[in-house]
């Protein structure tokens, strides 16, 4: 694996570990690792900057489905300061996974997120 391939899986990787996070305490460390000090989030139900509106967009996700955690499909593919990923919710009971989506983030120097541009590829009927 190149020094570039990995500094984008690195990334990524800790953006799952602070949406994976069930714990508060470790979801706010999971999410300043992982994220700029302004670091933002988009996607089509959220708009927020900073480490405390992350976590609070983190923890709601997880309060709409607990039991489940967040997973990589596929590969991380990524140019310059800019990474593409899939990714599913998997029930951790059954291993359904009703939703799905493909997030775009952008790095610093230090491979802290930037920004993340979530896109909804797959959302349960009336959601």
């Amino acid at each position: 694996m190149s020094a570039t391939a990995h500094r984008y899986e690195g990334a990524v990787a800790r953006y799952f570990k602070a949406w994976n996070a069930e714990d508060p305490a470790a979801r706010a460390k999971a999410v300043a690792a992982a994220w700029t000090e302004d670091g933002g989030y988009t996607d089509p139900l959220a708009d927020v900057r900073g480490h405390e509106g992350i976590a609070a967009v983190i923890a709601a996700a997880r309060e709409q489905f607990p039991g489940f955690a967040f997973r990589l499909t596929g590969v991380v593919d990524g140019h310059h300061d800019i990474a593409r990923f899939s990714w599913e919710l998997v029930s951790t009971a059954d291993g359904s996974a009703p939703v799905a989506g493909s997030d775009v983030i952008t790095l610093d120097g230090q491979d802290r997120i930037r920004t993340v541009l979530g896109f909804l590829d797959r959302v349960p009927a009336g959601a």
